[in-house]
């Protein structure tokens, strides 16, 4: 059985498909632990202040970003608190682009929608409209209490939402400083050939099954080698619980036709309406039409994310008792 880590909705105009968030991907790798050598008990980091090198307690310990150097500005844990975005359990789609447009370096971390309390038909149906139309939906969610923009798309007969960086997370290719013996090299038509043979020769069928972490293997192997020899220390410590939130949504699939209806009209029906009206005669007080507009719960809304950072350097983290 897959773990849910959240449940929700995918929403987009006013049609809400319920879905359960699970993780597409596991965190491998070599995780050492410090461990003092007399008692084999664990070891953390302390807390201390870099000046004096005294111990410091934890209710002394403020939260500040560096505005300039050497000037710091302190926010309490209330103000923090207020400035988190509210969670809706909503992946709110506000636009659908080519899935040709969004470059690898946006991509972050991959879920699986899974379809949830009878959402089943609508769900596919989102599915097959990405496949049909080429299209991905980007949307606004908030997992955690941190806002993220992410993208849903399909991958064979499932749905995938990954959280993208932000704008201003991503480094355009200027940054490399690339000369003019790059950017516009000559290069000869037999050179290209080759290069092109080359690849072709060494080209074959994805398996990501092939490669594997050296490195985690020879550890582990040497692990278990010395855990056969009896050579295992006894180490204890308290676990760690997760918190996981759910929430109830409402299961509607049949609002197409009034989202539809709710969009302002595009260019090229705003110019048939007109000829329809050239040819049909005269009305009465014709009442107005509204579009209807949209903003999400947290208060993004389709709106653009306006995000401050006073300097380039990072706020002091303080690192948790390992």
């Amino acid at each position: 059985m897959p773990r849910t880590i959240w449940k929700g909705a995918v929403s987009f105009g006013l049609v809400h498909i319920p879905v359960a968030l699970v993780p597409a991907t596991t965190r491998k790798g070599i995780d050492f632990d410090w461990l003092d050598r007399r008692s084999m008990d664990r070891v953390g980091y302390k807390r201390i202040n870099k000046t004096t090198g005294e111990d410091i307690d934890s209710d002394n310990i403020v939260k500040g970003i560096e505005y300039e150097k050497g000037q710091y500005v302190v926010l309490s844990d209330e103000e923090i608190k207020a400035a988190h975005p509210k969670a809706t359990q909503t992946v709110d789609i506000v636009a659908f682009v080519d899935a040709r447009d969004i470059s690898f370096l946006y991509i972050d971390t991959p879920y699986y929608l899974t379809p949830d309390r009878r959402g089943e038909k609508v769900y596919a149906l989102l599915r097959e409209t990405l496949v049909q139309t080429g299209k991905v939906g980007i949307a606004n969610v908030v997992l955690r209490n941190k806002q993220h923009l992410a993208v849903v798309m399909p991958l064979g007969k499932a749905l995938v939402m990954n959280t993208l960086r932000w704008a201003d997370e991503v480094r355009g290719i200027e940054y490399l400083e690339l000369k003019d013996d790059v950017l516009n090299a000559e290069l000869a038509d037999r050179e290209l050939d080759m290069a092109k043979r080359l690849v072709e020769d060494m080209t074959e069928d994805w398996d990501p099954n092939q490669y594997s972490d050296t490195f985690q293997d020879r550890i582990m192997d040497l692990v278990e080698q010395k855990a056969r020899e009896g050579r295992v220390e006894a180490v204890s410590g308290p676990e760690e619980a997760v918190d996981r939130r759910s929430a109830d949504v409402i299961d509607l699939t049949e609002l197409l036709k009034r989202s539809l209806a709710a969009k302002p009209k595009g260019k090229a029906q705003v110019e048939e309406d007109g000829e329809e009206e050239a040819k049909a005669p005269p009305r009465k007080a014709p009442a107005k039409k509204t579009s209807a507009s949209k903003t999400s719960e947290d208060g993004t809304g389709t709106g653009s994310r306006s995000r401050k950072t006073p300097t380039a350097s990072k706020s002091t983290k303080t690192k948790k008792a390992g």
